[in-house]
């Protein structure tokens, strides 16, 4: 009897797959409609206000109205309804968004509205959470690391590298590796051993594209062996990519090293359907000047990076995005 359950175990696995895919449509319908019934509300209570017909004294008493109707309901306080008003007001003109806020979660939403001021910033978290499917402490964690800003200051920076190589534009100019718990004066073992203790969230980091491949991979070439401190796969880009860690400042060698090591990875573990190995290189601080000299006549599919171990300072990283951006604009006037 048992070799013939065996025998299905199989097709009790295509079965429970259907099970999960529907259980996993039936959230996303709950949600959506949570997040429509909000959006009326909200509508609703911001239409009353604007009239003057209600104040916050008539919401608060609307609110526990609601709370006595509906004892079991949750969401319903006070708080929460002046939320979904901003909610619907935040998002109402903007027939791009307004689809969008409706594919994640409530609290998702809220961080969201708390974090970003601009529709650029909500828009690239939205697709974010969308592409992702983030959590709420997830996302919390690449808000509070300001990725939109490091993201949008790394691609302006190397607009015309990335132009040139599309590849690249899923790598940034900067990382924060905050989870991280290296010794104070660690090296680049103790950081790569506590990038794989803690290989979730530094993928997190990166992106959920990237797939581990293996630390100090191995790549032969004639009869030496030489090792490659990380290397992913990349889904999204259909290709391998190799980072390589350094404590201290960028130098131009490092360069010749990383492109050295694609080479081998094109050569002999890239696949025929596979696009050309990528490379990081990802230092502890780096001279923009240098890496400029240095890339320039470089033809691999290569980033150069820093890394901060604490989380980035927001008033100095919006001033930076803010003086790239008037420099582009100035540039292109």
């Amino acid at each position: 009897m048992a070799d013939e359950i065996i025998n299905y175990e199989q097709d009790f696995e295509d079965i429970v797959k259907i099970i999960e895919t529907a259980k996993l449509r039936a959230m996303k319908a709950v949600n959506t409609e949570l997040i429509e019934m909000y959006w009326q509300i909200g509508k609703y209570i911001s239409e009353k206000t604007a009239s003057s017909e209600w104040g916050r004294g008539v919401v608060t008493a609307f609110a526990d109205y609601l709370q006595k109707r509906y004892p079991a309901a949750s969401g319903l306080s006070a708080q929460n309804i002046w939320r979904m008003k901003q909610f619907y007001e935040t998002y109402k003109d903007n027939e791009k968004l307004s689809p969008l806020v409706r594919e994640i979660t409530w609290s998702n939403n809220l961080l969201i509205m708390a974090g970003c001021k601009t529709d650029e910033a909500r828009e690239f978290y939205l697709k974010l959470c969308i592409a992702n499917g983030y959590g709420k402490r997830e996302l919390e964690r690449q808000i509070d690391s300001m990725l939109y800003e490091r993201t949008m200051i790394s691609s302006a920076k190397h607009k015309e590298l990335i132009a040139h190589v599309p590849a690249v534009g899923s790598l940034r100019d900067s990382y924060v590796l905050e989870f991280l718990n290296v010794p104070e004066d660690y090296k680049e073992r103790d950081l790569r051993k506590s990038i794989i203790a803690n290989l979730k969230q530094f993928i997190l980091e990166f992106g959920k594209d990237f797939t581990f491949m293996g630390e100090e991979y191995k790549v032969q070439v004639g009869d030496t062996d030489f090792y490659i401190d990380l290397l992913f796969y990349n889904r999204a880009l259909s290709c391998l990519v190799a980072i390589e860690l350094k404590v201290g400042k960028f130098k131009p060698e490092h360069l010749g090293q990383l492109d050295f090591y694609l080479e081998a990875l094109d050569r002999d573990v890239k696949k025929e359907n596979e696009n050309p190995s990528v490379g990081l290189i990802l230092c502890t601080s780096k001279d923009d000047t240098v890496v400029e000299y240095a890339m320039s006549r470089s033809l691999s599919p290569t980033m150069v990076a820093d890394y901060t171990l604490k989380l980035p300072d927001k008033k100095v990283l919006t001033a930076k995005l803010r003086e790239i951006t008037e420099l582009i604009a100035e540039t292109v006037g």
